[in-house]
């Protein structure tokens, strides 16, 4: 009886070793930064008090699991977007290989400037013409060919100035916060003006996000059969939804079907995402990453033909309470592999 009372003794010692143990654990997990890449302030406390609110059941403020949805757009809200789109540049990397395909597109431009590698040129290329080469690049090939070709592309591009993979150009504290919403039982949403079928070839291995939750600019497409009889999708130039400004709400819509509670981009394309977030009444949460670190990434604002951020939208957001988003001051580093 001695041997199984000392026994009885020494596992209710285990017990309660273990249980401040696992109290300790999640005391630590629960006092652990989940924005390490943010510096202290109104925007970090702001995202981070809304996420504690919304969950919280016994919060004025909570929000039931099924609604949690919080959307952000790519370009300059997530990675690099300047000195131009990514999948422009894709698109522009892509022309040689059509010419060669289509000879008669060397002596017409907007093809012609592309191929002469003239930087300058190519950057004054007005908004048709590179809606034309996005045309001829993006179109005329099966859905699966065109996934092989953005995968072969993306993994081996680098960025001009930064040479490195555009992949590795993603915003780091933009990263910890889509951890930290989905952590907390959010769904995080794509909502993007650049193709719905090219963010898709990466999003989930490079943000964590399925390829069911990209909703971007879509291009048509055609059932058909390849010459062994094989079912195929074949990519037409027919624009079905631009992604961009009223797009997004309409977008949201359409394929998600609910109104997020929380909203993130950072320039004029993103407005109408942001207001219709707002209109839900209820917690919502709206920022906006403002690009105003030349010496870390880059300065721009108003007069940028990438990423506009107006003034308009400046006061707005001030006008509406939408967190705006300092790089220069609100992010320790803006890169993983930044110190």
């Amino acid at each position: 009886m001695k041997s199984d009372s000392a026994f009885l003794s020494a596992a209710r010692v285990a017990t309660v070793t273990l249980f401040a143990f696992l109290s300790s654990c999640l005391q630590v997990r629960a006092e652990s930064d989940p924005l390490p890449s943010w510096n202290e302030g109104a925007a970090k406390t702001a995202i981070i008090d809304f996420v504690k609110t919304t969950t919280d059941p016994a919060s004025p403020k909570f929000v039931s699991p099924e609604a949690r949805i919080a959307t952000f757009d790519q370009d300059g809200t997530t990675w690099v977007e300047q000195p131009m789109y990514t999948q422009v540049m894709y698109c522009l990397d892509r022309v040689p290989a059509l010419a060669e395909k289509k000879p008669e597109l060397k002596s017409i431009e907007p093809f012609k400037t592309v191929l002469s590698g003239d930087r300058e040129a190519i950057a004054k290329l007005p908004k048709e013409d590179l809606l034309k080469i996005l045309a001829a690049t993006l179109t005329g090939m099966t859905v699966d060919d065109f996934n092989a070709e953005v995968k072969t592309w993306i993994e081996t591009a680098k960025h001009p100035r930064f040479k490195r993979l555009y992949t590795d150009l993603t915003y780091q504290p933009m990263l910890e916060v889509m951890r930290l919403f989905r952590d907390n039982g959010y769904k995080t949403y794509f909502v993007t003006g650049g193709g719905q079928d090219f963010v898709r070839v990466y999003a989930e291995r490079v943000y964590g996000v399925p390829l069911e939750q990209v909703v971007g600019s879509v291009g048509a497409t055609e059932f058909s059969h390849d010459k062994d009889g094989k079912p195929i999708l074949i990519k037409v130039p027919k624009l079905l939804l631009n992604d961009d400004n009223a797009g997004k709400p309409e977008g949201i819509h359409f394929v998600i079907g609910r109104r997020p509670v929380a909203a993130f981009g950072n320039s004029i394309g993103d407005k109408e995402m942001l207001e219709y977030t707002q209109a839900g009444g209820g917690a919502r949460l709206m920022l906006l990453v403002h690009h105003d670190d030349a010496e870390r990434e880059y300065a721009y604002g108003p007069d940028s033909k990438v990423g506009t951020f107006s003034d308009a939208l400046m006061d707005e957001a001030k006008s509406n309470g939408w967190i705006v988003v300092s790089m220069k001051n609100d992010w320790k580093r803006i890169f993983a592999f930044n110190p």
